[in-house]
């Protein structure tokens, strides 16, 4: 409902009844030190939300301010940024949520009170307004139901304490474009947001595919800071800054028996003149069938090493003591490493995020597959197209030198910067929404986990 269109019923005078100016007045400095809370008892709130660390709450931020609205100024609203953010709460439906629980419909009259310009009604509707927004983020930014590595747990979605997330608010440039643009949010589900809403359509296969990747997306960082973005359904990876993508690059990713996981991590060092060690299954599948066909000389022309086992303490031992026909036949296993050179399948360097499943970013002498429209060739890494230009992102325009050819240098980066390998088979374009292939048939189950899920969590 329009803020033009409230009833002229008034719910400010209904909650305060016939009290007059003076006990209105009492009423409002009440709530602002904290004693009442304007929060509805059904609100969905999360327990980290509401349990306040000292110095971090509402109460807090106001005092912070002598009082001084937020989203108001004397004479009524800061431009667009009190509607805006009804708008949001009255489509949270699109996020999944209730808009109920947001009292859309109490803050559409407390705005039509402010707009009169008497000072405790704009007082009143700037606290409710805040309340509202600080239950709404702590929902969006949950942590769905959807399967995720999360190698570094600081990376989950967290929900800022009530009095850093207004800070936030009052400090942006522009309070309207911060709301419009849901900069607590990534801007990948602003987008998918915006065509949730704007189709108004539930039930079809394409609101379907919107919704699990706004759960998708939700994992993304918000539009904050410096991260790398792997889409694993696009084979493409993204530099992003502040919510802006700086640069792109295709990629290649795992096939579809060997799929690269989604993982949230950080990224901490390089790994320059990398070795590879070989997995067990691709040294049976790439490399055995040439050593029974052409001896140790295939593996000393591609500079692979046979090694006595996987431990650190592991020596290199000779190929003749290995019956290669049963590696072939996965009798046996075997520890192949691969030293550095033009051949080795690291490239020059690897971008790592320690994780127990040995995924990371790493340069490739294979060229060519980075052409292809469909590129899932790796065995669960991913390739790069251009890892030099990955570096000197990441290093701030200084990337490590590599004239060494010392094998495994480790270059820690200056600050960890985060990677997210996610799957996003929707995503926000200049045109609207691109739906991509569901390359590892992946969207079938997710979906029917999430509504089993939202099945569950409504009994």
């Amino acid at each position: 409902m329009p803020v033009s269109a409230v009833n002229p019923a008034s719910w400010y005078d209904w909650r305060v009844g016939r009290l007059g100016r003076p006990a209105r007045l009492s009423l409002w400095l009440t709530v602002a030190l904290g004693s009442v809370s304007l929060t509805p008892a059904n609100a969905q709130v999360p327990v980290a939300a509401a349990q306040d660390v000292r110095g971090e709450s509402i109460d807090d931020f106001y005092a912070a301010r002598n009082g001084r609205p937020l989203w108001f100024d004397q004479m009524g609203p800061s431009g667009e940024a009190p509607k805006l953010l009804l708008d949001l709460l009255m489509s949270a439906q699109a996020d999944g949520l209730n808009p109920d629980n947001y009292r859309s419909r109490d803050l559409d009259q407390a705005l039509y009170d402010a707009g009169s310009g008497d000072p405790d009604a704009i007082h009143f509707a700037d606290r409710l307004l805040s309340e509202m927004f600080i239950a709404y983020v702590a929902d969006l930014r949950r942590t769905p139901q959807i399967d995720m590595i999360w190698v570094d747990a600081e990376l989950r979605p967290s929900v800022p304490s009530p009095r850093r997330l207004l800070e936030s608010a009052a400090s942006a440039p522009s309070l309207e474009s911060f709301v419009a643009n849901m900069q607590w949010m990534n801007p990948i589900y602003v987008g998918l947001r915006q065509a949730m809403v704007q189709g108004n359509r539930d039930g079809d296969a394409q609101s379907d595919l919107l919704r699990l990747n706004l759960e998708r997306a939700r994992l993304l960082a918000p539009a904050v800071g410096k991260y790398v973005v792997v889409n694993i359904a696009a084979a493409q990876l993204s530099m992003i800054e502040d919510g802006r993508t700086v640069d792109t690059m295709r990629v290649v990713v795992g096939k579809p028996i060997h799929p690269t996981p989604m993982m949230a991590a950080l990224i901490r060092f390089t790994s320059l003149n990398p070795y590879w060690n070989v997995p067990a299954d691709l040294a049976a599948e790439r490399v055995a069938p040439n050593v029974v066909r052409d001896g140790k000389a295939y593996l000393d022309s591609k500079g692979y090493q046979l090694l006595s086992g996987w431990n650190d303490k592991a020596t290199v031992i000779s190929p003749d003591t290995v019956d290669w026909a049963a590696v072939v036949a996965r009798r046996t296993d075997v520890r192949l490493r691969q030293l550095p050179g033009p051949a080795n399948a690291m490239g020059a360097m690897k971008f790592m995020f320690p994780n127990a499943q040995g995924i990371y970013l790493h340069d490739t002498p294979e060229k060519k597959l980075l052409s292809e429209e469909a590129r899932m060739f790796s065995g669960g890494c991913v390739r790069l197209e251009d890892a030099a230009r990955l570096a000197k992102w990441l290093y701030r325009g200084t990337p490590p030198s590599t004239r060494s050819t010392l094998p495994e240098q480790r270059v820690d980066l200056p600050a960890p910067v985060p990677v997210y390998l996610t799957y996003l088979t929707a995503i926000p374009t200049d045109g609207g929404i691109s739906f991509l292939p569901d390359v590892y048939n992946r969207d079938r189950a997710a979906l029917a986990k999430l509504d089993g899920d939202r099945i569950v969590a409504s009994r």
